[in-house]
């Protein structure tokens, strides 16, 4: 047995997480203990460890006798992180006008320029990932690290919803609409920018395809 190592252990999650966030493992694909373990080099307790923080963050699902897998959320889940990042957000949204200063606004133009030139060069697994880091951006120009990390868990989540969900023209709407709520903080108006952020994680949820066929993947090409 080996002892405890957080190190390669936080690796082993932060590996795993981005593939999963970037759309490159999907739902319903087997982790198999051993093949992560040749990939990354390390036991297979090492590797049990960084699932189970996986599975507490409810990104994989752990099965008695068939081992984990990369969670593949219902639709009832889905509605439910969408409610929760509503409520969250709206608080968000308010708290961050309410203290707002030319650094934080030019620092989320920044990111919205970024996830532009990831929407133009098509670039999907980039593009994911900097819509999502929105959301938690703000917290962290808040100086909430707490608010950052549940953010970060429950955006997590939704690529995981978006990927089994989303329409194809989702991510360029988003964008817009980032752009949208920055300029309603930058103006100070509490009101609109609520609405907006309320409105753009509507339009999200509203977006989803809760009939689509679910996707399939390989281990191997996903973390190659």
């Amino acid at each position: 047995m080996d002892a405890p190592n957080p190190s390669t252990t936080h690796v082993i999650v932060e590996s795993l997480t981005r593939a999963i966030v970037e759309h490159r493992l999907l739902p319903g694909t087997k982790l198999a203990e051993q093949k992560l373990a040749d990939h990354f080099g390390v036991s297979r307790t090492l590797v049990r460890q960084a699932l189970f923080q996986l599975s507490q963050n409810r990104l994989i699902r752990l099965e008695p006798a068939r081992g984990a897998f990369v969670a593949a959320p219902s639709v009832t889940e889905a509605r439910q992180v969408f409610a929760v990042r509503r409520m969250l957000e709206a608080e968000m949204t308010r708290a961050f006008v309410r203290d707002v200063t030319p650094s934080k606004i030019k620092a989320l133009r920044e990111h919205v320029a970024r996830e532009k030139a990831a929407v133009q060069d098509g670039d999907a697994s980039g593009r994911t990932e900097l819509l999502g880091d929105f959301h938690v951006r703000m917290a962290e120009l808040m100086g909430n690290e707490v608010l950052a990390q549940l953010l970060g868990e429950l955006i997590s989540r939704c690529a995981l919803i978006t990927l089994m969900y989303q329409s194809a023209s989702a991510a360029e709407h988003s964008h817009e609409e980032h752009g949208e709520i920055v300029k309603a903080l930058a103006a100070r108006d509490e009101a609109l920018a609520v609405q907006l952020m309320n409105d753009h994680l509507t339009h999200v949820e509203e977006s989803l395809t809760f009939d689509r066929k679910l996707p399939t993947s390989d281990l191997s090409m996903a973390l190659s």
